[in-house]
């Protein structure tokens, strides 16, 4: 695919079209090879030709500011030598590819950044106005290697300490963190700034994120502030243009890595651009755009690995007329507070006390939504530097005036467009989608640019993703919308690929496939050496006492042996599961069988009972009512951890909306009820849901469990649950083992009494399946276009029921170049009958094979005979 070049440039969309100076902003990625040091010599050289002058703007290395927050933290508990060592290591192994001499270039920055991590070790805090300082020396080093650099290939540099270009205005009301760590520029025309760079020669190279204070002390303008540090020099030196060169090849409808059907913006206004930022964006930081915007200046975000891709084009150029939808985004970090009293109902100045309240303390409120009784307010990170001390002193400042809730890990979910009233009768659809979230907080924005609610952060990928194939998919490639992200990054390089993963099974197995294809016009194909070489990474984990496999998730007999050679157990949830166990492995010791039957009838428990396998009590009903079978029985019993997570209501198992496990505030009656009963609880057990990719949650949950075993004496297991994740695009990474052994180490140590068990279903058995069907027909209706199939919900309910994402390739034509953006749907009659939206596949012809990925968990198990049509048979290779 032939993209177009940067050039030439709209000079007439700027208010300054003959202005000589353009600035360059690269991002941290951007500075941190030779490769990419390679191409920006080649931007600077081609701006050069042009007749312009280059203010060229530089971040930190990509990696280095996180270490320098680790090294303030590891400084304060008194062991930041190795943090210390590797941002040195960092930048020296950086300085030998570009082959400099990187010790004599950044032996002062690196002295200076050890006496003041010594200085903080030494008294044990680091105040804002040194953890400024140790930030700062990420720019200051980089730009040391990269001036240099420039200057080696031949190019004149005057490197110039931004702490003397950009100078900080007094904030009203800021606490001492935020004017030291979150501090703003002005950017007003400055002609003698103007005058001074007028008057070097060559290239102005200097650092994005800092400026000086009004003392011109050492000050942050907070994360992300090399966006703002550009366009505020920008807006100073009144340029022709900025240019923002980041690691994505501009604005995209949604973020492109979550959402692969991402449609690039080509065009969009700064109050578009500025709502986009606000809203999660992440590739330009919000505040860059007031400098630009009031100055008149375009902006342009452009990919560094790709200088050739067109881009995203910000300007005051209107692009299009009438209200448009232009993309779907979400924030993280998002904090609300709660207020509430019934004495504010026609209370003349509550609002005022309160929003005096959160001025004290220097904090700015984004959202607002307001009732009778109560005003919830959100707090966004980016904007606010917020910590435990300053949060305790803002609500023990409301509490005077009100009851106060905060309420963390939140996101905000943004529909982004212009003229969002006048389409609201087209988001009826949307607002089904939030049936299954929890809704904080909604806001329609005043300048009729965005319509957001807030919900809870785990939830946010998900509703990003439906709200984008629900709500963007019918726009085309226009002035507007660009290629898909899925259609750029087939042309990025190898090496600027975020990871690869190793090739599927599948492609191996091509043939073999394509054969079962010919002989059944739909099938389920499970390769058993996936299923063992899955296994074999979970037993490799020297924490874990026990594997048992959640059958539920397949339970092909061929599939069952394979894990039972493995040597790995069974959790069965129902007495069919158990007695397919038995049938096949008579001789198996029971107690390599764990049962945990959900709201099933007594006689499903004795049914457990008589075969003396394991059984796990998931509320108190039996004790209270069957206490008689439970007698002399050691029994485990699964616990709510309160917090469920997962990609959808129907995957969390836990919190006070899932149906599964006993809450700990019943604990205590749960102790009686087991004394009374007569029965020993051995063995705790919680699972939190599906799909998690975190090794964390694994620790969390570890944690309950061992605080809740401390007061059940009889206690030898711990079943930390399953819900392993995995993959489920192309490029996603897979769940990290090494970091989940670190976890669940940590929970051994701290509970070394304890055997820990895990229970993995579809991680076991996922990737090892596919589904198989025949394209039946084709069809087009406007701009979307079908791809239909033999069978569908029918064989594969998952993405009906949960939103699931599966991948789906034709295998007739796997080496074919994908070219057309089409919904792959089943033959029965729904609506809902539909296996993937979107997708970017070659062209398709009846008789084509297309294989669906990732279909070995929850697919044949969750089949029906729908419309009476017969689902996929299952075949199993790789004996």
């Amino acid at each position: 695919m032939n993209h177009a070049s940067t050039g030439p440039f709209d000079a007439q969309l700027s208010a300054f079209p003959d202005s000589p100076w353009v600035v360059l902003k690269f991002g941290g990625t951007s500075v941190a090879s030779l490769e990419n040091w390679q191409r920006i010599l080649g931007i600077v050289r081609a701006r050069i030709t042009e007749g312009r002058r280059v203010l060229l703007v530089h971040s930190a290395v990509s990696g280095v500011s996180n270490r320098l927050e680790e090294l303030i933290e590891a400084a304060i508990g008194g062991d930041h030598q190795p943090v210390l060592d590797d941002i040195a290591r960092r930048h020296r192994v950086l300085g030998e590819v570009l082959a400099l001499d990187s010790d004599t270039l950044l032996d002062a920055e690196l002295a200076e950044l050890g006496q003041l991590a010594a200085g903080i070790a030494l008294i044990g805090e680091a105040s804002p106005r040194t953890h400024a300082r140790v930030m700062a020396a990420g720019e200051l080093m980089a730009t040391r290697l990269g001036a240099a650099w420039l200057g080696a290939q031949g190019v004149e540099v005057q490197r110039v300490d931004a702490r003397e270009l950009l100078r900080t205005r007094p904030v009203s009301g800021a606490s001492e963190r935020g004017r030291y760590l979150s501090a703003a520029c002005g950017f007003d025309a400055d002609d003698a700034l103007r005058a001074r760079l007028d008057a070097l020669p060559g290239v102005v190279l200097t650092q994005g994120f800092i400026a000086g204070g009004e003392g011109g002390e050492t000050v942050l303008l907070g994360r992300g502030g090399s966006d703002t540090s550009a366009a505020c020099l920008a807006a100073h030196i009144s340029a022709q243009r900025l240019e923002i060169w980041t690691d994505v090849p501009g604005l995209f409808s949604a973020d492109p890595r979550a959402v692969p059907s991402a449609r690039l913006l080509k065009s969009l206004h700064y109050f578009e651009a500025q709502e986009l930022a606000s809203m999660g964006s992440r590739v330009l930081h919000p505040r860059c755009i007031p400098p630009v915007r009031r100055s008149g200046i375009p902006l342009y975000v452009f990919c560094t690995s790709r200088p050739d891709w067109a881009g995203t084009i910000v300007s005051a150029a209107p692009v299009e007329d009438g209200p448009q939808l232009k993309a779907v985004s979400s924030r993280k970090g998002i904090t609300l507070v709660s207020m509430e009293t019934l004495g504010m109902w026609q209370e003349v100045g509550f609002l005022s006390r309160a929003f005096e309240c959160f001025a004290r303390h220097g904090l700015s409120v984004d959202m607002i939504s307001t009732s009778e009784s109560n005003v919830t307010v959100s707090l966004e990170q980016l904007a606010n530097a917020l910590d435990d001390a300053t949060m305790a002193a803002l609500v023990a400042d409301l509490e005077h005036i009100c009851r106060v809730r905060v309420i963390t890990d939140c996101a905000a979910v943004s529909l982004v467009g212009r003229g969002i009233r006048a389409i609201l009768h087209e988001l009826g659809p949307a607002f089904e989608l939030f049936e299954d979230h929890r809704i904080h907080l909604l806001s329609q924005a005043a300048n009729d640019l965005n319509l957001t609610v807030v919900v809870d952060e785990e939830q946010a990928h998900r509703l990003v993703e439906q709200l984008h194939v629900l709500m963007m998919t019918r726009y085309s490639e226009g002035s507007v919308f660009g290629p898909t992200w899925q259609q750029l990054h087939g042309d990025i390089a190898e090496e600027a690929r975020p990871w690869t993963p190793p090739t599927p099974w599948w492609v191996h197995r091509r043939d073999e496939l394509l054969a079962i294809a010919a002989r059944d016009s739909a099938a389920y194909v499970y390769d058993l050496p996936s299923i063992r070489q899955a296994i074999d990474g979970l037993k490799r984990l020297p924490p874990v006492s026990a594997v048992f496999y959640a059958m539920k998730a397949n339970s092909n007999r061929d599939v069952l042996r394979c894990v039972h050679d493995a040597g790995v157990n069974f959790e069965c949830v129902s007495p069919g599961e158990i007695g397919r166990v038995l049938e096949l492995f008579p001789d198996l010791d029971r107690r390599r069988i764990l049962y945990t039957p959900n709201f099933a009838p007594k006689g499903d428990y004795q049914y457990g009972l008589e075969r003396d396998v394991w059984v796990t009590l998931d509320n108190l009903h039996p004790l209270r009512a069957w206490p008689e079978l439970f007698d002399g029985r050691e029994i485990f019993v699964r616990l709510d951890p309160g917090q469920g997570r997962g990609h959808h209501e129907h995957v969390r198992t836990a919190g006070v909306h899932s149906k599964f496990g006993i809450p700990l505030f019943e604990l205590d009656e749960l102790q009686s009820l087991a004394r009374a009963a007569g029965a020993r609880i051995v063995g705790l057990h919680a699972h939190t849901g599906s799909g998690i990719l975190s090794p964390e949650n694994w620790g969390g949950t570890g944690s309950t469990l061992i605080d809740v075993a401390r007061t059940f004496p009889d206690v030898r297991y711990l079943d930390l649950g399953g819900g392993l994740g995995v993959p489920e695009r192309p490029g996603e990474r897979p769940l990290d083992l090494a970091a989940l052994e670190q976890t669940l180490e940590a929970v051994r140590e701290a509970g070394p009494d304890y055997e820990l068990w895990l229970e993995p279903g579809r991680y076991l058995v996922a990737a090892a399946g596919v589904l198989l069907a025949q394209v039946t027909q084709l069809k087009g209706k406007g701009d979307v276009r079908y791809v239909g199939l033999s069978t569908g919900m029918n064989s594969l309910i998952r993405p009906a029921l949960y939103g699931a994402y599966h991948e789906i390739v034709n295998l007739s034509r796997l080496d074919e170049t994908p070219s057309e953006i089409v919904s792959v749907v089943g033959p029965n009659c729904e609506s809902g009958d539909r296996l993937g939206t979107d997708r970017l596949l070659p062209h398709c012809e009846e008789g084509d094979v297309l294989l669906i990925a990732n279909a070995g968990a929850y697919g044949f198990v969750m089949s029906s005979n729908y419309n009476l049509r017969a689902p996929a048979g299952e075949v199993v290779i790789g004996e």
